[in-house]
């Protein structure tokens, strides 16, 4: 498979820190990364203040942002980047203080879901939070980065617009500058139309890179398959990453907030068992532990921690409350349950030490 190079590309903005002094990197973060340079070509391409949005004329890739935050006035900064992505938790700096931090970002057309909007050529930033403060920026190629790249549906992909959110599409703000996110995620989709879709399986086989490490959680959307087609289809996905070269991890789905009389999630609706009566995540338990592939258990991780906080508390994880929906997840759910894909990723030691 022939991939093409880009040229080089370095964008700097938002200068004012020639006379800043280079900061030592703290012992505490796991990422030391070098000085953004202070003045460049790219000054134009920020606006705004609350929010400052960032726009930088790239192709197609993968890059590393690089960035300084903080300024004269105290700072609470969130960054996020094209289909809002959450790259970075927000970072709070006190008056006159700077830190910086950096990142990995994965630019591609579409932007977001497969099969939504292409959205706008580029890569594109927002630095939000109670008050943003950005001093400088430096975007360069990473042709070489590590990538994490996400297989699954609406529970995982970017999703376009509030309050939705799903946990791939808050997985890139856990992990470290050198390893990108490529998330292939799209609403609706089962393991049937994700292998049919030209947009969908087809074009994620041409991205993968080897080493490169491929989430798939398919379940919510395959209703009316039966065991053996489930099966089948799943053990095609792995096939097929692993046929590029790439690593597969099957992560069973995250459950849908069903609770019974007893105050525990039921065992048909909650924890994905469909209208055939296939367990999906049994079935998909089996089917790692037959092909060898690593297994995240998404499924009993999210059961517990809606279990734990209950009835009511566990609503907020879900859209219950603004949209009626016990299947989508909010911001907090989102980050809450991609915490838990990382944590397990870092357990079995399948990223190295590139979760924050």
């Amino acid at each position: 498979m022939t991939r093409k190079r880009h040229p080089a590309v370095l964008v700097t903005a938002l200068a004012a820190l020639a006379a800043l002094p280079a900061l030592p990197a703290r012992a505490a973060d796991p990422d030391p990364v070098p000085a953004p340079a202070p003045y460049g070509q790219g000054i134009d391409n920020c606006t705004g203040t609350a929010p400052v949005v960032c726009h930088f004329d790239v192709a197609p890739g993968t890059y590393d942002v690089t960035l300084t935050l903080g300024g004269d006035s105290p700072a609470t900064t969130s960054v996020t980047a094209e289909t809002r992505r959450a790259m970075l938790p927000e970072t709070a700096t006190a008056a006159g203080e700077r830190v910086r931090r950096a990142f990995t970002v994965d630019v591609r057309t579409p932007e977001g879901e497969p099969t939504g909007p292409a959205g706008t050529p580029g890569l594109d930033l927002t630095f939000g939070g109670p008050a943003p403060a950005l001093s400088a920026i430096r975007v360069t190629p990473a042709p070489r980065a590590r990538q994490v790249v996400l297989i699954g549906d609406s529970t995982v992909c970017d999703q376009p617009g509030e309050p939705y959110a799903g946990w791939g599409q808050h997985l890139p703000s856990l992990l470290t500058r050198g390893t990108s996110v490529a998330n292939y995620a799209d609403s609706g989709e089962s393991t049937v139309s994700f292998l049919a879709n030209q947009a969908l399986f087809p074009t994620v086989r041409e991205k993968i890179r080897s080493g490169d490490l491929v989430l798939i959680q398919l379940a919510h959307n395959d209703k009316q398959t039966n065991a053996a087609t489930y099966r089948a289809n799943l053990t095609a996905l792995v096939d097929g990453v692993r046929a590029e070269g790439g690593r597969p991890v099957l992560v069973t789905p995250i459950v849908r907030r069903w609770f019974g009389a007893d105050g525990t999630l039921n065992n048909g609706t909650a924890l994905l068992v469909n209208g055939l009566g296939v367990d999906h995540p049994a079935e998909i338990r089996a089917l790692a532990a037959r092909l060898g592939t690593p297994l995240v258990d998404l499924t009993a991780l999210t059961k517990a921690r809606v279990e734990a906080l209950g009835t009511e508390a566990s609503k907020a994880l879900y859209l219950t409350n603004e949209k009626r929906d016990n299947t989508h997840t909010s911001v907090r759910g989102a980050t809450e349950y991609a915490r838990l894909v990382a944590a397990e990723l870092s357990a079995q030691n399948l990223l190295g030490r590139s979760v924050r």
